[in-house]
């Protein structure tokens, strides 16, 4: 079994991994970054959702009652996501929950993160967008937001908008490379310092390593780049720091299946799993009142016809982000818009959601759907079962997987759910302009492209697994900066606080670094710089 040596592994490449990877090089660490995707440039991206385009750097991971959305290539999520880059208000980092105190370590604050978001918004860097940024349909919903008595912004992205063309095919990455993912800065700033990126090797264990000075043996296979089940080839690698960004459904399960050789883990590993309490619904909007009622048209003459045009997420309404609100209450409405494939969840009007003439008649109007995504507070029920013998999840085909973890929405998280949906009604039903059905969970359960909370930062042992430098309990030299570590939904797309929190985790873990043998020191660079 071929073996190596490096002073700081990570293991994931997304917004977790490739800032850590980054500060730690540029310090003067060996970094050694293994991620279990393939390494894709601008020129391998698709439009298309064929199967063998998409599906090669996206994962559908099912468990019980929920299905999540993860990115799987160098890069992480950033080279998948929609590019909304949001601060979390400041209630959320004063959540409390079903377990009746404050989720957040005392360390953390919306004040105290200000910082953090100041430097990614730096190093990405994010464009502050104006009404002209704004897609068709992201006027439509602020038109109806302001006709029922709301008010509605452009929403800021991690988009050189001078390169953007509105391609609509973010999901697939970005063949312009106009969406600032982690490939455009963090990661070849880190390959710049030495850092080394090892694409379609996925980490399976964490153990004690036999090798004087190192701390920690990682057990990794090498998949085959045409078929991600077959695992031909496998490795150890001996580090001092292991810095475990592998996202919030790899990385409890990697901990998961090193707890016997690590003498154990926290129990709070692969518990208070989060799906960020997103909440997709589907408005079917009248094309006359579109016309009629907003006044609106384009100028091929349809009144709508637009929900596939434009950038995905570009507008939202933050009228709803009230600190003095109810816990459970407090949430995002943004437009958004979801490929067809997807269309299978748009719920009929009457009789099984997912299938009958009534779904049939409703999808071809499909153009004329305005796709509303609401970020609400969950009750972080969600918990992980045993891992499976090797992976993160089972594979099932290419892009498709079964997942160990269990989500079934608590009556908080319902109340949630429902207090949105009304509010989305009275924008888009208000005079028959649209009729909104939530996205079924007939199929798969809770869906959420946002997964959070599975290896959670707090200052209570019994109910966080990291403290508040996010270095796990008990296992010193062990840190997690992914989604895993939020410890409570945001009400607002997380990828950019996940990536401050990552920005301010860097000293902490540079530190660690040094006293277990690295040369290395935190330098506080940006990519650019």
């Amino acid at each position: 079994m071929n073996q190596q040596t490096t002073d700081v592994l990570v293991v994931g490449s997304g917004f977790g991994g490739s800032i850590p990877a980054f500060h730690l090089a540029a310090g003067g660490a060996r970094v050694t970054v293994l991620e279990r995707g393939p390494r894709l440039a601008a020129e391998d991206f698709t439009h298309s959702m064929e199967l063998g385009s998409f599906n090669r750097l996206v994962d559908i991971i099912q468990g019980d009652g929920v299905s999540v959305l993860a990115g799987n290539c160098v890069g992480g999520g950033s080279v998948v996501y929609f590019t909304a880059s949001l601060r979390a208000p400041a209630f959320a980092f004063e959540r409390r929950g079903s377990v009746g105190q404050r989720m957040w370590p005392a360390a953390l604050t919306r004040a105290s993160l200000d910082r953090w978001y100041d430097r990614v918004e730096q190093a990405i860097p994010v464009a502050r967008t104006t009404w002209t940024d704004v897609s068709y349909a992201g006027g439509v919903f602020a038109a109806a937001c302001e006709r029922a008595g709301h008010t509605c912004n452009p929403v800021p992205l991690a988009v050189d908008l001078s390169s953007c063309t509105n391609c609509n095919w973010m999901l697939s990455g970005c063949r312009f490379d106009a969406k600032r993912s982690m490939l455009l800065n963090y990661l070849p700033a880190a390959e710049s310092h030495g850092a080394v990126i090892r694409p379609l090797h996925e980490v399976q264990l964490l153990a004690p390593s036999v090798l004087p000075g190192y701390r920690y043996a990682a057990t990794y296979t090498i998949l085959d780049h045409d078929d991600y089940s077959c695992t031909p080839q496998t490795g150890i690698i001996h580090a001092k720091v292991v810095v475990l960004a592998a996202g919030a459904v790899g990385t409890p399960v990697i901990l998961q299946r090193s707890a016997p050789f690590l003498g154990g883990v926290p129990g709070a590993v692969g518990r208070y799993f989060s799906g960020n309490g997103d909440r997709v619904s589907v408005a079917d909007v009248d094309e006359d009142k579109v016309r009629s009622l907003l006044g609106l048209s384009r100028p091929n003459g349809a009144s709508y016809q637009g929900l596939n045009i434009g950038r995905p997420i570009t507008a939202a309404t933050y009228d709803y982000l009230d600190q003095e609100a109810a816990e459970f209450e407090r949430f995002t409405l943004q437009q958004i818009y979801f490929p067809p494939l997807t269309n299978l969840l748009a719920q009929a009007p009457s009789g099984p959601g997912w299938f009958g003439t009534a779904k049939r008649d409703m999808r071809r109007r499909w153009r004329s759907w305005l796709t509303l995504l609401a970020m609400t507070e969950d009750d972080n029920e969600g918990t992980f079962g045993l891992p499976p013998l090797t992976g993160s999840f089972t594979r099932l085909a290419p892009g498709l997987g079964k997942g160990t973890m269990s989500y079934h929405p608590t009556t908080r998280t319902r109340h949630g759910w429902s207090t949105a949906d009304t509010a989305m009604k009275q924008i888009m039903e208000k005079d028959g302009l649209a009729r909104v059905r939530p996205w079924s969970e007939q199929v798969a359960g809770t869906v959420t492209a946002h997964p959070l909370g599975s290896v959670r930062l707090g200052d209570n042992p019994a109910t966080s697994a990291l403290n508040s430098n996010h270095e796990l309990r008990g296992c010193t030299g062990i840190f997690v900066t992914d989604g895993s570590a939020v410890p409570a939904s945001l009400t607002v797309n997380p990828s950019l606080t996940i990536a401050a929190l990552a920005e301010r985790a860097s000293p902490a873990i540079a530190q660690r670094a040094s006293e277990v043998g690295a040369d290395v020191r935190y330098i506080g660079s940006l990519p650019h710089q």
